[in-house]
């Protein structure tokens, strides 16, 4: 291997970092799997990345890709293959002022992107954590606390740069190679690193955000009210709950409701707010005015041995009474998960179903469990686990990408329905017909 890394390093502009050297055990892994790769190498061109990507494919060895390093499913890192940490190519551009075109590169992270954008009056709507890339969240969909008035990220996104399984360079947009430009919109990194984003931002004010919580014992009617006043409530609202989060009491830890009201003015937030407010005992009420950049929290990196497994869903509107009436149940019970869900609707269901690889547009709202402990009471909680997931079956469908902590085939047929796979096994066997792009939700060239 070091014979072929010194080649590499002959005209590579970046960072070549492999085991023993110093910076290795900080670049090893991703935020949440540990990992030994054979070297990490930490591209600053676009023409570094073209000669990483040629290098992996020499090689022989597993690939992987990195960006913010948060999947999962560990998709950042890997042991004894190559990894392409995409970090140094992280630059935040506003390109065009009268259209808020932004380019961002393939690197950056949220947070940072959040940040710039603000000194322009502009914002994109895109996850609700500082730390996590900007091309995981996006090449999957992209969930964020404007998602009902924008859209997912990727229904902002005007155009990318990618390099090849070739380790050549093309650009995608609707009018540029649309079939590519289709299928990274939701297809994940199937098809080649994308080095730039171009999104087209919004305007934005300072918008309320914040935490209203009731207690455990009010979780069924809090629950169904709350999902009933969110399926006609103005597009400017956006909101998630938690139940039984284990650090604020498990099954006895009080109903979280986040909740994130574009807009500054606080006569219309109250308005649009207080319907939910009224739906049981309030016990606590953050919600304040705030900047958009700081509605987005810093990660979760969890402490070593900690392990992280989710599972993710959507669900139609005749199947939620079903849903919160099972999630209601469970969360208020002994070893209950951590559950969670999500408003989604509005402009996300504007776009047809087949307009992007994400396939999963006319759904109210994302269902997500998680455990969080040491292996040994992850795996204890498996069979629960399942047990949980057999009950919600009937009355779901789908998964999300970025919340699921595994990549089976099973996983990959839940996140594509039948015609949406058939169609990126094309694209794919067109931009990656040797599947050299297969750390991730693989997606197998036709």
């Amino acid at each position: 291997m070091s014979s072929v890394v010194e080649d590499l390093g002959r005209d590579f502009g970046g960072e070549i970092i492999e085991p023993g050297g110093a910076e290795y055990e900080a670049v090893s892994g991703s935020v949440l799997v540990a990992g030994s790769p054979a070297v990490v190498v930490r591209p600053s061109t676009v023409a570094d990345v073209q000669k990483a990507v040629r290098f992996a494919a020499d090689s022989g060895l597993e690939l992987s890709v990195r960006g913010g390093g948060h999947a999962f499913a560990g998709f950042g890192t890997n042991d004894g293959g190559v990894v392409i940490d995409l970090s140094k190519l992280a630059s935040v551009e506003l390109v065009d002022k009268e259209r808020h075109l932004v380019r961002i590169g393939g690197g950056a992270l949220w947070g940072q992107v959040a940040a710039t954008l603000a000194t322009h009056g502009l914002a994109i709507s895109s996850g609700d954590t500082k730390s996590v890339g900007v091309g995981g969240l996006t090449l999957s969909g992209g969930i964020g606390w404007k998602v009902r008035k924008y859209g997912l990220a990727i229904d902002n996104l005007v155009a990318v740069e990618l390099v090849t399984a070739e380790g050549e360079v093309v650009r995608a947009s609707a009018e540029e190679n649309p079939e590519l430009f289709w299928a990274i919109r939701g297809g994940g990194g199937n098809f080649g690193i994308v080095t730039a984003f171009e999104f087209e931002a919004h305007p934005t004010t300072e918008v309320f955000h914040g935490k209203l919580t009731f207690p455990a014992a009010e979780a069924a009617g809090v629950l169904q009210g709350w999902a009933d006043y969110l399926r006609t409530a103005p597009e400017e609202l956006t909101s998630t709950v938690t139940l039984a989060n284990p650090f604020t009491g498990g099954p006895e830890a009080p109903i979280e409701i986040l909740v994130a009201f574009d807009g500054d003015s606080q006569e219309q937030a109250n308005e649009v707010i207080d319907p939910i407010r009224r739906l049981g005992t309030v016990l606590a009420d953050t919600v304040v005015r705030k900047p958009v950049a700081d509605t987005l929290e810093e990660g979760f990196a969890p402490p070593p041995g900690i392990k992280v497994v989710n599972r993710s869903a959507f669900v139609a509107e005749e199947s939620v009474p079903e849903v919160l009436k099972i999630l209601a149940e469970v969360g208020t019970s002994e070893r209950s998960p951590i559950l969670a869900l999500r408003s989604v609707g509005g402009a996300v269901a504007r776009v047809a179903d087949d307009a992007t690889a994400y396939a999963h547009r006319q759904a109210e709202l994302m269902v997500l469990v998680t455990v969080v402990g040491p292996a040994p009471v992850v795996e204890a909680a498996q069979p629960g686990l399942d047990a949980i997931w057999a009950r919600l079956a009937p009355h779901i469908t789908g998964a999300y990408a970025n919340f699921l902590a595994s990549a089976t085939d099973e996983d990959v047929a839940a996140i594509y329905p039948t015609e949406t796979y058939k169609r990126l096994a094309a694209v794919k066997s067109q931009y990656d017909p040797g599947n050299l792009f297969r750390g991730n939700h693989n997606v197998r060239p036709a």
